[in-house]
């Protein structure tokens, strides 16, 4: 070690990067120790049987490491979104400098907030059914042309294009270049699922691959936005989610058709091996061509057997002549018999519609329509008749309950000084004027004298 000074003049020690980070480890083993921390677990990985992962809250995060045989001891699966009580050392990784926490206990206490809201959007996107089975469509076993939804740069779209082309040398694929990380990411995503959806029948498209590669679930997070799940389930056409790695799960993973555990895998589901296409071609016209042999074979020896059984044709050619003769006999006679009949048929018809023909039927509706028009005329003049004589006997007797009637005979009525018919002298004075009315004509009179009959 090598001493230098400082702008104070104080001599300081110059350390080597191996021996700064051994001082660094021991210093903070020696004043930690032991610690106990509670944080969510993020950004998962399982290498040779050690889990790497970070211990985060909402303002700072920490590597952690836990080593196999802790981990085979765990009784949980250690995944992005929960909420851990971790025991453990802390500690420098000194070929790198890493300042970590190598932990020998773990225990959940709870779920994260990103973990707790995928859970709740989960939950509710599989009760409107959008996870269900029956909701998921089958890839097309030869697509025209495929839809790539990644980001245009990085290991994702190299590892689609190698493997799709290496499986298909033909393939043909359409990229929708989007963001597939940060705020932008998730309508950018739905949005290009969206018209892609609208215009696959223009675009060719028959199936989509929306990828992206491994990360934290932070990094994930755009696939488990509830846009881009609807986008997924309204979509015209399948959709295979590629979305981090075998371990990782997002809710794009659910609502697609098909989850590929990584966007390499996506491709080979997705393209079909050409060579095999070639070879279960090949086999298929093998299977054909014998299939067909075998069926000409057996139709020749079932006409040679027929053949056999026939014997000679031309006895059998006249006999089936004879047969033919006689039938064509009984036809041309059956046909005549036919013809006469239907002819005799149709003269008695023609008779019959001679009588109903309509200038005929007219004339009978007309003599019918006066003899009618008379029978109604001569019942009209009996009517009226009938009715004079009737009415002259009602008016007789009409005539002699009327007082018309009594005053042509001679009588009159007599009217008093209030203008109503006398029948006796009471209510009558002497010197009271009376009214007489006559038949024709009218008298004034005036009482000179009264006289009462007993």
């Amino acid at each position: 070690m090598i001493g230098s000074s400082d702008n104070n003049g104080v001599e300081l020690p110059v350390w080597s990067v191996s021996q700064l980070n051994q001082r660094a480890r021991q210093l903070l083993e020696g004043q930690l120790a032991r610690v106990a921390v509670v944080g969510e677990v993020s950004n998962v990985r399982v290498v040779g049987g050690h889990a790497y992962f970070s211990l985060k809250d909402d303002r700072a995060q920490v590597a952690a490491v836990l080593f196999s045989r802790e981990v085979e001891l765990l009784g949980f699966d250690l995944v992005a979104g929960l909420k851990v009580l971790a025991t453990g050392r802390v500690t420098v990784f000194q070929p790198r400098g890493t300042f970590q926490i190598v932990l020998d206990t773990l225990e959940v206490c709870g779920t994260g907030a990103l973990q707790t809201a995928f859970e709740e959007l989960k939950r509710k996107l599989d009760a409107e059914g959008l996870f269900a089975t029956s909701r998921k469509r089958p890839l097309p076993p030869l697509p025209r042309r495929v839809g790539v939804i990644t980001s245009p740069t990085g290991a994702v779209i190299r590892d689609i294009v190698q493997v799709a082309t290496r499986r298909f040398p033909g393939a043909r694929m359409l990229v929708l270049p989007v963001r597939v990380q940060g705020a932008e990411a998730a309508p950018m995503i739905a949005r290009a699922i969206g018209k892609a959806s609208h215009w696959s029948k223009e675009l060719g498209l028959d199936v989509l691959i929306v990828a992206r590669g491994g990360g934290s679930i932070e990094d994930l997070w755009a696939f488990n936005d509830e846009k881009v799940a609807r986008a997924i389930a309204a979509s015209q056409i399948p959709v295979v989610s590629a979305v981090g790695h075998e371990t990782d799960f997002t809710i794009a993973d659910f609502v697609a058709d098909v989850r590929a555990p990584t966007p390499s895998v996506a491709a080979e589901l997705v393209f079909p091996e050409q060579a095999e296409l070639v070879a279960r071609l090949r086999r298929l016209a093998v299977r054909i061509e014998r299939s067909v042999g075998r069926d000409i074979q057996r139709d020749r020896h079932r006409l040679r057997a027929a053949g056999n059984a026939l014997g000679d044709g031309r006895a059998l050619i006249a006999v089936q002549s004879q047969r033919l003769d006689f039938a064509i006999e009984a036809l041309r006679r059956s046909a005549q018999t036919t013809t006469a009949a239907r002819r005799l048929k149709l003269e008695k018809i023609g008779t019959r519609l001679a009588h109903l023909h309509p200038r005929v039927r007219l004339g009978q509706l007309r003599g019918c329509i006066q003899a009618i028009g008379e029978r109604v005329e001569l019942l009209a003049v009996k009517q009226i008749e009938w009715r004079r004589h009737r009415l002259a006997g009602v008016a007789g007797r009409l005539n002699a309950l009327s007082p018309l009637g009594v005053l042509e005979r001679g009588y009159s009525i007599v009217l008093g000084p209030d203008g109503k018919a006398l029948c006796e002298t009471a209510g009558v004075k002497a010197g009271d004027r009376l009214d007489i009315r006559l038949a024709r004509g009218r008298l004034g009179a005036v009482v000179d004298g009264i006289e009462t009959e007993e």
